[in-house]
């Protein structure tokens, strides 16, 4: 078991928010995929600093350089990725398969121009819906879920607000 839990957070790393989910998910360590944050060391060691868990930020193209390695590991890893485009060239173009993985959650997506409110904090581009209308093409369920007792219903609830 590699990867126990798959969540988009444009916050990547929230160390309360990583708690919270831990206690639903096993989890030993955070893979943080997101090219301008591990181009920032700033940036690298506030999230490592976010979490008494091992912490990775990668970018994708590192991620698809280390993928095999991370399937293959007894350590279980949190993956995240800071939007769903990234989780998208992840998940769909590089076809790194989660073992077990079937829901793909969504957290918190700012208010943004061009974005569309689908919930509390939760806002989506349309570029972002057509990365979560090929992730769930490729076989996963996305839910929008801030925390494990907060959610606002699937991809399928709102996909109809950009033309699916």
């Amino acid at each position: 078991m590699s990867v126990t839990f798959v969540r988009i957070d444009d916050r990547m790393i929230h160390g309360q928010t990583v708690t919270r989910w831990a206690k639903e998910y096993p989890c030993d360590g955070l893979i943080a995929v997101n090219n301008a944050a591990a181009g920032n060391a700033v940036l690298k060691h506030a999230y490592k600093a976010a979490s008494d868990k091992k912490t990775f930020v990668w970018t994708k193209e590192a991620f698809a350089e280390k993928s095999q390695k991370v399937r293959d590991s007894d350590t279980r890893y949190f993956l995240i990725t800071k939007n769903p485009v990234d989780m998208k060239e992840i998940l769909v173009d590089q076809g790194f398969v989660p073992d077990d993985i079937k829901e793909i959650i969504v957290g918190p997506a700012n208010d943004r121009p061009g974005a569309i409110k689908l919930g509390n904090n939760q806002s989506i581009t349309p570029e972002e819906a057509e990365a979560l209308e090929a992730i769930q093409a490729a076989g996963y369920k996305v839910k929008f879920q801030l925390l494990p007792d907060v959610s606002i219903g699937y991809w399928d609830d709102f996909k109809s607000k950009f033309g699916y």
